[in-house]
């Protein structure tokens, strides 16, 4: 089987999974409550929602340059944002809500070079969001796990827990990195690449108040998203705590990473089934859930202007500052 066979596969895969949960969902859902509850949602507390998530998005891309400082990688602002904002707009169709953070690396390091220190920035970050998420879901859970009547709600908290300390612990501990990266011996240029990566990754070990600092901050980060969400559900005349959506939205944001087209399915399930543990019907938990992919379209319709006017035949368009930040283009400035 050739390559594109196996990616056609794939994507044909998670196109299934994706329109097959929402099928599902669709037929479960009453839809006259759905539309009848976006129809009279309040206006305000919808732009409200709408104004914290642009905010997020600067907050995510503030947390990525401190992580490129801390790495000693330097590239014109311009150009990271660039690339950001692509990236959110790939999220919107590539599989996984991670598809994006391989776009913007990727292009970063054509346009700026260094590619390990690049990928270990978007690396480092995306493991600090993960974070940020367990512990936000821990607090909230052990504070206010009481109003909600599922205890099953703690075992995605615990596996996400397991799961957040078992990366960590693999990146940050070389003997167990090398173990893990042996599977990739007989693919020897890309087994390079993940060991120069974490090279630059084990240089977060001497930055350790960077580190932790930018946990704290993607814990403000999952709070104001949790806060979103919060204000979508007041939109929608929906009395709930916020403790719910503290809880709730880091294991939406998880489930999201799961095999799918941009986490359909997957983020709507999620909401619906979660809601209903706390008396939420499941047209009002849809409604909630598709403004705020409503939100996350919006944003990604920027990146996606971007994309456009930054891309020709299918290859970057490389302006003199990115051409003079790579290897070739410092070589022409000394001549």
């Amino acid at each position: 089987m050739t390559e594109k066979m196996k990616d056609a596969l794939s994507f044909i895969g998670r196109v299934a999974i994706s329109f097959g949960l929402l099928f599902w969902l669709f037929k479960m859902v009453n839809w006259r409550d759905t539309v009848e509850a976006i129809r009279q949602a309040d206006p305000v507390l919808i732009g409200w929602a709408f104004a914290i998530h642009i905010f997020l998005q600067f907050a995510v891309l503030m947390r990525w340059f401190i992580f490129m400082k801390a790495l000693n990688f330097k590239a014109p602002i311009g150009q990271v944002c660039r690339y950001f904002f692509i990236g959110l707009f790939c999220n919107l169709f590539l599989p996984t809500s991670i598809g994006g953070d391989l776009v913007k690396a990727y292009g970063l390091s054509r346009g700026a070079g260094q590619k390990p220190k690049v990928y270990a920035s978007v690396v480092l970050d995306r493991l600090s969001g993960f974070a940020g998420l367990v512990v936000v879901a821990l607090v909230a859970y052990f504070i206010g796990g009481k109003i909600i009547d599922a205890p099953s709600v703690i075992v995605p908290i615990a596996l996400l827990t397991a799961l957040s300390l078992a990366v960590g612990g693999m990146l940050f501990n070389k003997p167990v990195y090398n173990f893990f990266c042996r599977v990739f011996l007989k693919m020897p240029r890309f087994h390079k690449a993940l060991m120069d990566m974490h090279a630059d990754v084990l240089l977060m070990r001497g930055k350790k108040r960077t580190g932790i600092g930018c946990i704290f901050f993607s814990c403000g980060v999952q709070i104001l998203s949790a806060y979103m969400y919060y204000l979508i559900a007041l939109a929608l005349h929906q009395q709930v705590h916020l403790l719910h959506f503290l809880i709730f939205t880091p294991i939406i944001a998880a489930v999201s990473f799961l095999p799918s087209i941009g986490g359909l399915g997957f983020r709507e399930g999620g909401w619906v089934y979660l809601l209903g543990k706390v008396g939420i019907s499941g047209g009002i938990a849809m409604s909630l859930s598709l403004i705020g992919f409503l939100f996350v379209i919006l944003v990604g319709l920027a990146g996606g202007v971007i994309y456009v006017t930054s891309f020709s035949d299918r290859r970057l368009q490389r302006d003199p500052q990115d051409a003079g930040a790579g290897p070739a283009g410092r070589k022409h400035a000394g001549k």
